[in-house]
């Protein structure tokens, strides 16, 4: 009988990428990132070049793409719940390739417009709901419990690296081969990860039988109660509320700042937001370290509090040495960032009822990215009317400080954050449990 770290015996438990369900996961997870780090600089890249789009369409432009989290965020979730999770996850892939090949196609045929460019942007986003929503929730069948935090953080660091390598390298595809190029090659990246999901052999347990009763509120509002009451899930939800709208203000303007007021090229912008994914990579990959030595919940505490303010030096970023302050602040904040999401990640999926993963991850993740097309939205408009570098300067000074929002809440009290839900006892002390709905 094999031996593990969790049991008696000195052998310890095979690696994740040993095992191939997971390694397929992750090969698909992997590769799709390199697409999304070439569209996260091609897409605005497309609006400003080839339509000539000014700061506002590129804050719409972004706010597109988050925009339907905060529309159908709560019914994905509802939904995920009552079907299962692979044969989802292989249509979106197949939808999003669809969609992005719309683009080349019409930029060689000279009929794209800004409309269009919404259009798939916001189409993409519905997609990415439900995407995100199952693949957190189809975690679990894949890995065993124990195995979820080296998951979380082997998927997390691979696809912040191949992010990093998409926005250096979108730049120069731009450069070369015009910015839409870097769509088409998005497309073919979540074409590769339908076949990895496709070829994965796991069988997912099936969805529990719906009851008849359970309207669409009634699941939706289990969620939201879920959430809204556990004294961990609602201060991580809070943060992550605010970050996203904070981290996705200044995003909204910075390639528009990086072009028309620092004065780089098309390619240096590349280079520069890979700082960003470079401090990803070494979140991902310090995250489990940081945990078992300082725990999970004083780990990112003690980090967030080290790398959020580094924020404030990318609104003084100036032509020449002056990038290094862009590109530093960039790699601190990132690094920030993945540590927190990898932990919360694995806590919420070994800490939330099977049963409620699916909605407290839609819940969870429509609340944390409802804010981000407000921020889109806000940082184009702020920049259109006060500029971009005091833009800059507003959104990552909320940036630098919005970690306290974790440092009040319980986990500021524990080495670790718990391992599983714990009903509270009913009030009239019988022993009894109160619903984990509320």
């Amino acid at each position: 009988m094999e031996t593990t770290s969790d049991s008696p015996g000195t052998g310890r438990r095979p690696g994740v990428l040993r095992q191939r369900d997971f390694r397929l996961l992750w090969l698909g997870e992997t590769t799709s990132g390199l697409g999304a780090g070439i569209t996260t600089v091609a897409l605005p890249l497309v609006a400003v070049v080839e339509l000539r789009a000014g700061p506002f369409a590129v804050g719409l432009l972004t706010a597109a793409v988050w925009l339907p989290w905060l529309v159908i965020g709560l019914p994905a979730g509802a939904w995920v719940d009552r079907v299962r999770r692979r044969p989802l996850l292989i249509a979106c892939d197949l939808v999003s390739a669809a969609l992005y090949v719309s683009v080349p196609v019409a930029a060689w045929c000279d009929v794209l417009t800004l409309p269009q460019l919404l259009a798939v942007a916001v189409m993409c986003g519905v997609s990415a709901v439900f995407f995100k929503t199952a693949s957190h929730a189809y975690m679990p069948a894949v890995l065993d419990e124990r195995d979820l935090l080296e998951g979380n953080a082997k998927l997390q660091s691979s696809e912040a690296g191949t992010r990093m390598v998409g926005s250096g390298t979108a730049g120069l595809i731009a450069q070369a081969f015009g910015s839409v190029t870097g769509l088409l090659i998005d497309a073919l990246t979540f074409m590769v990860s339908a076949v990895c999901l496709r070829m994965i052999r796991v069988r997912e347990p099936a969805p529990p039988a719906p009851d008849e009763a359970a309207t669409l509120r009634r699941r939706i509002g289990e969620g939201l109660r879920f959430v809204r009451h556990d004294p961990y899930l609602r201060p991580m939800v809070t943060y992550g509320a605010v970050l996203n709208m904070a981290l996705m203000g200044y995003q909204a303007v910075q390639i528009v700042f990086l072009v028309r007021t620092v004065g780089v090229s098309e390619a240096t912008v590349g280079v520069l937001i890979m700082s960003g994914s470079l401090g990803g990579i070494l979140g991902a990959l310090l995250a489990t370290a940081i945990g078992r030595r300082l725990g999970s919940a004083r780990g990112m505490l003690v980090l967030q509090a080290v790398t959020s303010p580094f924020a404030l030096l990318m609104p003084l970023a100036a032509p020449g040495a002056g990038l290094l302050l862009f590109a530093v602040g960039w790699f601190m904040v990132g690094t920030g960032v993945a540590v927190c999401g990898v932990v919360l990640g694995s806590f919420r999926q070994r800490y939330c009822p099977p049963e409620l993963l699916g909605r407290v991850v839609a819940t969870t993740m429509m609340l944390n990215h409802s804010t981000i097309p407000l921020g889109s939205l806000l940082g184009g408009l702020l920049g259109d009317t006060l500029g971009l570098r005091p833009t800059m300067w507003i959104m990552t000074g909320l940036v630098a400080s919005c970690w306290l929002i974790l440092a009040l809440g319980p986990m500021r009290r524990r080495r670790d954050l718990p391992h599983a839900y714990e009903p509270e006892p009913a009030p009239d002390g019988t022993g009894l449990v109160v619903d984990a709905a509320g």
